[in-house]
């Protein structure tokens, strides 16, 4: 038989067994979508996490109190110790450091909010004008924490609740309690929605002197450092890490933590879980090939006399063993292909369904699927294609 003649007779014999072949191109395109849809949540999931970290600011170092061992825990907690405060002296020491950009202390705490009749507990942020940039917010409206008359009890609302608020009026220039104190809303920020699960349109931001005074404390939660440049954020952390021994006796009591650092280890973490998800959605692929096994033996025998008629007319063994390569190729290609369509709109589903997530199948995912279904139903036809090429053409014709 000449090649067009194997892949006619195979195709014709493929739209015969409707029902079989239905059966198995539906195994191999849940497979091949399992793995497209799978690895395009995994993949997105990470892009997420890595735009979401990427938003709260560039070239960014976090700087903790107390030294954090490789077990993740402060050693000193253990002995009954508490690791050594922050102060706002560490910070201005920071700032002056040639590989620094600029720096933001940072308090947080939550406070009563009254304006207007209204009352809410919101999250207050202390720092100063320098956690703008260094977190990438933007200001709808006013100025945010600038130097005056007033400096010391301005406050900047977040968009929400500046609408709540004042829903009829501006807010810059409203007076508003926090707690028992007085404040004069001097900016208002532009919505940004959730940030790494933190709603910044909820929040307010105060001078961190006026925070640590609210909230009794002399310490800071965090400082926030912005390297000059990506490639000094290693220097600046040893740099950091020195001034700040330097300052607190000797002791190495900080922990500084890199935003490349988070990132890496998020990303590692990330992409692992996106190769196994993809294993566990190539298993059905497997399980699809046993199916085309076990179909096309049972097929061997109900086409005994077909396979003897073709002997008995001169067709030679490795006709009839490709006419079954030809089969499984073709139910093969049929299901990676419907399944391929089938994953790119399950991930389009998603992208409907949460908008916020990046699931688009990376391209190693969409080749990987749709050649392990090709190979799997192929090698799959290796058993039946090598029985029924063992058929000895007189028994199969007297086989009813």
């Amino acid at each position: 038989m000449t090649l067009a003649d194997t892949f006619f007779l195979s195709f014709k014999t493929v739209v015969s067994y409707r029902l079989r072949s239905v059966l198995i191109i539906l195994a191999m395109t849940l497979g091949v979508a399992a793995v497209v849809v799978l690895t395009a949540l995994g993949d997105g999931a990470r892009k997420y996490v890595v735009n979401q970290f990427s938003s709260i600011g560039t070239n960014l170092l976090v700087v903790m109190p107390g030294r954090a061992e490789t077990t993740g825990a402060f050693p000193g907690a253990v002995l009954g110790q508490t690791p050594r405060d922050l102060t706002l002296k560490d910070a201005q020491l920071l700032g002056r450091l040639p590989q620094v950009r600029r720096y933001a202390p940072l308090n947080v705490g939550e406070a009563e909010l009254s304006a207007s009749n209204r009352l809410r507990e919101v999250t207050v942020l202390g720092s100063n004008a320098e956690l703008i940039p260094i977190r990438h917010m933007k200001l709808a409206q006013g100025g945010f924490l600038k130097h005056g008359a007033d400096y010391s009890a301005q406050i900047v609302l977040g968009s929400q609740l500046a609408s709540e608020f004042f829903p009829l009026t501006s807010a810059i220039g409203q007076r508003i309690r926090l707690n028992e104190r007085r404040f004069l809303v001097s900016g208002v920020l532009a919505p940004q929605g959730k940030t790494m699960g933190h709603n910044t349109d909820e929040i307010v931001i105060i001078p961190v002197e006026q925070a640590q005074s609210l909230f009794n404390t002399t310490s800071l939660f965090r400082i926030l450092v912005e390297a000059k440049s990506h490639d000094a954020i290693e220097p600046a952390k040893e740099a950091i890490l020195e001034t700040l021994k330097q300052s607190h006796d000797g002791e190495e009591d900080i922990t500084v933590i890199t935003q490349d650092a988070i990132l890496a280890t998020f990303d590692r973490i990330l992409h692992a879980l996106t190769l196994a998800v993809a294993g566990i959605a190539a298993i059905s692929l497997i399980v699809a090939g046993i199916l085309v096994m076990n179909v096309m033996l049972v097929a061997v025998n109900q086409r005994t006399s077909e396979i003897g008629l073709l002997k008995a007319i001169g067709a030679p063994a490795a006709d009839i063993r490709f006419l079954f390569f030809a089969e499984a190729m073709w139910l093969s290609t049929a299901g990676a292909a419907f399944g391929f369509l089938l994953g790119q709109l399950g991930s389009l589903m998603l992208r409907l369904v949460y908008p916020d997530l990046p699931a688009w199948a990376p391209a190693w995912a969409s080749i990987a699927g749709i050649t392990v279904a090709l190979l799997t139903g192929i090698l799959a036809s290796i058993l039946p294609a090598n029985k029924a090429a063992r058929l000895d053409a007189v028994q199969a014709l007297s086989k009813k």
